[in-house]
């Protein structure tokens, strides 16, 4: 026999519906699947900062990130480190009294090789962050704007420090076991070692600037480069062209001031009297030493404060 068909409202069978939900809800389990919450140490700031700068400079090298990443740092690693130890070679073979080059006038030699890692690591540290937008996520908790660019700014003088540093300690070893005097290879060593962390604070504070203005590392490579490339072969080429017979030759040397690595070169060659030739880069007299050095001083203090604006934007 057929069933009569049902009449019930819509109104009536929606309700039906809603009440089989609220019972199927009410009789819901609770799974405990083992999440716990985190009742360790919290390390805090200090830890946080230390964490991003030490990351930053293992970055910096490619270390913890793919093969690609690694072929150029140490590239200009090799490219910057085996002609010393060629130099130390030679000069120990000829039996020399000293090496054939200064310390701080081998860094100055290499600057172009140095001035493409600053070019291409520069940008991987800060414009990264800014294009993938990951910065805000540093800033939610507990590093601060600060830290960040405390971490940045360190990790990227610390990196180029290594870098310069690694030739010198070639040919200072070099030297003495060699045989060359040891007070003059120690003196002439440290002077190097001045040269080199004056030449990881000067250009790189620029570079970080210029890298954290554009979120595309490729714009930024291209900038550092183009000002630090462009800058040094200006001032180079006026003093060139000057007459060392005339006091023009002075003034040619202020144009030294519009490089940051023709600035660092100027200032040491000065005041640790180095360097000889025509060519030679040297910030004129007491004066020329104490403007050059307060030029430099701007620059790192500058920039550390442009970058530190630069972030409170973010």
């Amino acid at each position: 026999m057929a069933q009569p068909p049902d009449t019930r409202s819509a109104d009536t069978r929606s309700a039906h519906t809603r009440s089989a939900d609220a019972r199927s809800a009410d009789s819901g389990v609770i799974h405990d699947i083992g999440y716990r919450g985190y009742s360790g140490p919290r390390l805090g700031r200090g830890y946080a900062t230390r964490s991003l700068f030490t990351q930053s400079l293992r970055a910096a090298y490619g270390l913890g990130r793919s093969g690609k990443s690694k072929v150029l740092p140490m590239l200009v690693l090799a490219v910057v480190t085996v002609p010393a130890a060629i130099v130390v070679a030679v000069a120990v073979t000829m039996k020399r009294d000293q090496l054939p080059v200064e310390y701080a006038g081998y860094l100055a030699s290499v600057n172009l090789v140095v001035a493409v890692f600053l070019a291409s690591q520069a940008p991987m540290l800060l414009s990264r962050d800014l294009r993938y937008q990951t910065v805000p996520l540093y800033f939610s908790r507990p590093i601060t704007r600060t830290d960040y660019v405390r971490a940045k700014f360190a990790a990227m003088v610390c990196a180029q420090l290594l870098l310069m540093a690694a030739p010198l300690l070639v040919l200072y070893l070099g030297a003495l076991l060699g045989g060359m005097d040891f007070s003059y290879n120690t003196g002439h060593f440290l002077y190097g070692l001045v040269a080199a962390v004056l030449y990881a604070l000067v250009p790189t504070s620029v570079a970080l600037v210029i890298a954290a203005t554009t979120p595309r590392r490729g714009f930024g490579v291209a900038a550092i480069m183009g000002y630090l490339a462009i800058s040094a072969a200006v001032a180079a080429v006026a003093v060139g062209i000057s007459d060392p017979g005339t006091t023009g030759s002075d003034t040619a040397q202020w144009t030294s001031l519009i490089s940051p690595t023709e600035l660092v070169e100027s200032l040491v060659n000065e005041v640790f009297d180095l360097g000889a030739g025509l060519d030679r880069r040297y910030a004129p007299g007491g004066f020329g030493i104490a403007v050059f050095a307060l030029v430099a001083l701007a620059l790192v203090v500058g920039s550390y404060r442009l970058l530190l604006s630069r972030y409170k934007k973010v």
